[in-house]
């Protein structure tokens, strides 16, 4: 906001990549940005989807952060029975979203979706897209071992989402009805049972090694 005519900063949308834009005009309500020259393409992250049940202000903040940063492509915050928070501001996540991608040198920002219950987008889930379910009772079971439903983590390729649970966990119902279906695979987060904060930070970076853009 400082810069005058003849400056030059780095602009993206989303869509086209970032440039190079030059200020013609600068005033204190307003200015003309003239896009140059292309300096990187439109980078798009891995078709992966994070769910979370939304907590404390400050750490769904960091989660939304950090879910811009460890590469998903859909954040959308979940009412499970066990959320303690019943409201969220979607415009402020989407700002902190944008942020996250200019500190991380991104190109793609991620939509936030409006907070929904649980049980209503499931029940119209497309079943191609497999859901990592990431339950603290299997704590301290191995990733392999940590399901039912399938193999350990991102050993199938194609559309993902991880889920993570409210700091209650999931309830019996809601465990029962995920498990039974065929495209959630249960896992495993490790010997201790970790904050869902840490827990979104954990599922994000063994997705990320086993099926994303890290390999």
């Amino acid at each position: 906001m400082r810069m005058t005519a003849g400056g030059v900063l780095s602009l993206f949308n989303g869509k086209d990549g970032e440039w190079d834009a030059e200020v013609v005009e600068a005033g204190k309500r307003g200015g003309i940005l003239v896009c140059r020259a292309q300096t990187r393409p439109l980078q798009l992250p891995p078709d992966l989807w994070l769910l979370f049940a939304p907590i404390k202000k400050a750490r769904t903040d960091f989660i939304v952060e950090k879910a811009v940063e460890m590469g998903a492509a859909r954040v959308l915050p979940v009412q499970t029975d066990y959320t303690n928070a019943d409201r969220i501001r979607g415009d402020r996540l989407q700002a902190h979203a944008v942020e996250a991608a200019e500190q991380c040198g991104g190109t793609f920002v991620p939509e936030v979706a409006p907070l929904e219950r649980l049980s209503k987008l499931i029940d119209k889930w497309d079943p191609a897209r497999r859901i990592m379910m990431c339950d603290e009772a299997e704590v301290g079971q191995p990733l392999s071992q940590g399901s039912d439903n399938g193999p350990t983590v991102g050993a199938v390729e194609g559309p993902w989402a991880i889920l993570i649970g409210p700091e209650g966990g999931f309830s019996p119902a809601e465990r029962s009805r995920l498990r039974a279906l065929s495209f959630v695979q249960v896992t495993s987060l490790g010997p201790r049972i970790l904050r869902a904060d840490t827990a979104a930070v954990a599922a994000l970076t063994l997705w990320q090694l086993q099926n994303g853009d890290w390999r």
